[in-house]
């Protein structure tokens, strides 16, 4: 008796969990057919399916992921990047006079800017420029970031 409450429960909580899908008249029966057959007699059904159609069950999923992928593209290239001093590293007089050759900053003042890292050294540069600085800091000990 315990067991056959359970299945009730069972079977109520997969109901709940059931879409109600409003199914024409004209559909019904085939709908009915349908619901009684196994999962392989179905799959059998989908391949007769797409091969007499001439389509693929598959083919929604694939119409899906080419226009995620057109939206990726069509998303904007970041074309200026701003270079951060996040660490001067363990050669920070290298470093310094790094700063001072790409900023054109004073001596002092390309000290302070190392110091106070991590900081914007320079902002709105292209991308190659950005690399080619970066390399140079990197190359002298330094940590950064391109934003």
């Amino acid at each position: 008796m315990a067991e056959e409450k359970e299945s009730t429960s069972a079977k109520a909580s997969v109901d709940k969990t059931k879409k109600e899908v409003e199914v024409p008249k004209k559909f019904k029966a085939l709908v009915e057919e349908i619901e009684k057959m196994s999962v392989i007699d179905l799959s059998e059904l989908v391949k007769v399916l797409e091969d007499k159609f001439g389509v693929s069950a598959a083919a929604p999923v694939a119409v899906a992921a080419a226009g995620v992928a057109s939206a990726a593209e069509a998303a904007p290239v970041k074309s200026e990047f701003d270079i951060e001093l996040a660490a001067a590293g363990e050669n920070k007089i290298g470093v310094i006079k790094v700063v001072k050759e790409i900023t054109g900053l004073g001596l002092k003042e390309a000290k302070d800017m190392v110091d106070a890292a991590p900081q914007i050294i320079k902002k709105g540069i292209k991308k190659e420029e950005a690399e080619e600085i970066k390399k140079k800091l990197t190359d002298a000990g330094a940590t950064v970031n391109l934003k």
